[in-house]
């Protein structure tokens, strides 16, 4: 009798237990809505460190990823090799010899990189401490000396040019290091060239959220109205030469695995 009991006890628990994983409330089992793969990918990514998926772009020690922006004077002819200079580890503007780009096209991405104002501080607004960040060498985000720099708020640290303003002013004092960690959604467009969804860009400037997924009207435009015209799905990241001896370092970029059934490639 007392085995009885023990066993009509055990009995009793585990179709309690029963019930309370999958109670009578007319709603399918968890598993249901669980899936188990494809796995994503194992990433290293320690505090501080570049992952272990990223490209570096830029580590101190040369320009080899790099390129002049401006156009061969010949058609056919390869680009001339950037020249801003490398001082104490640093890229930093050479005023007067052009843009620089990356030799790699990239389209969705995820972007970091370190710059610094000069410390000395020389002209404003717009003339003081200018450079910008373009991706697919059309959408800006600017760089400038937004310490203490009044200028029109589309054309500050961390808008996007002519755009959005950043939603605060995070920039550090001149001679500072700035980080930028910026998400690029590249556009898509259909087979006949014409736009399926905009650009989109996030920013954390300094660790602070200064974008939040913003659509983008069309690429920057200094001047005027902008909109879109049909371009590949990867192009290079490029830097501007301002004028301004603006410093960079610390570049890397990790190419995003987003949906991309709607871009069209043409060679």
């Amino acid at each position: 009798m007392r085995q009885t009991c023990r066993f009509g006890s055990l009995l009793l628990t585990f179709t309690a237990g029963l019930f309370a994983q999958a109670p009578n409330d007319g709603l399918p089992p968890p598993e249901w809505t669980e899936y188990w793969s494809p796995q994503p990918a194992l990433v290293s990514a320690k505090v501080g460190e570049v992952p272990s998926d990223a490209i570096m772009l830029f580590d101190g020690s040369s320009l080899d990823a790099w390129e002049s922006a401006n156009a061969p004077e010949e058609k056919g002819q390869p680009r001339a090799a950037a020249a801003w200079d490398i001082i104490d580890g640093n890229l930093v503007v050479k005023a007067k010899t052009g843009d620089i780009r990356t030799k790699a096209a990239f389209g969705d991405v995820q972007l970091h990189l370190e710059w610094r104002a000069p410390s000395e501080i020389k002209g404003n607004s717009q003339g003081r401490g200018n450079s910008g960040v373009f991706f697919m060498e059309r959408y800006e985000v600017q760089v400038l000396d937004s310490h203490n720099n009044p200028t029109y708020v589309n054309g500050q640290a961390a808008s996007v040019y002519k755009q959005y303003p950043p939603l605060v002013n995070a920039t550090q004092p001149p001679g500072t290091w700035n980080t930028y960690d910026i998400i690029f959604v590249a556009p898509r467009f259909d087979a006949g060239g014409e736009l399926i969804s905009p650009a989109r860009i996030t920013v954390f400037h300094n660790g602070v959220l200064t974008q939040l997924d913003v659509p983008l009207a069309g690429p920057t435009q200094w001047r005027g109205l902008t909109k879109y015209n049909y371009h590949v799905p990867r192009l290079p990241i490029k830097l501007q030469d301002h004028g301004n001896p603006v410093a960079y370092r610390n570049i890397w970029i990790r190419e995003l695995d987003l949906p991309v059934s709607t871009i069209t490639d043409v060679k």
